[in-house]
């Protein structure tokens, strides 16, 4: 088992508000963020960037472990996941996650490719925390 950790700080009301997030290996530290960059594209970061990030790190993560399993290495992959945040009857709440992943995988069949991604979808540790649909597109590079 594993424990780490990220922090935020916050000070004011929620528009005028101003807060930073940090992490443990110091990837981010005091980073801001607040209500325009997370709702009014304004700079700075936002929850929901946040999770796409380490969503997107998992899944690839976890993939690589799969198709190592399966005698494949990918020679690059890339994956974006889209974070969709809605106002719902009680608040707002995340409500899909999108992965979209374009990999290189030498040896690999599209058949087989799309399996393994699926695979990974599923058993990522992130995908198990959100309780959402998550999606996928996944292409193979010739």
């Amino acid at each position: 088992m594993t424990t780490t950790h990220g922090s935020a700080k916050w000070q004011g009301g929620i528009k005028d508000g101003k807060g930073a997030i940090s992490t443990k290996s110091g990837a981010l530290s005091d980073y801001p963020y607040g209500f325009a960059s997370r709702f009014e594209g304004k700079p700075g970061s936002n929850p929901e960037e946040l999770i796409g990030a380490a969503h997107a790190a998992c899944f690839t993560m976890a993939l690589s472990l799969i198709l190592g399993e399966a005698k494949l290495t990918a020679e690059h992959m890339e994956t974006k996941a889209d974070v969709t945040l809605e106002k719902v009857a009680d608040g707002f709440a995340i409500t899909a996650v999108h992965l979209t992943l374009s990999a290189k995988i030498p040896g690999a069949d599209n058949a087989t490719f799309q399996e393994l991604a699926g695979k990974a979808k599923a058993g990522c540790p992130v995908s198990k925390l959100l309780y959402t649909k998550i999606t996928l597109d996944a292409s193979l590079q010739g």
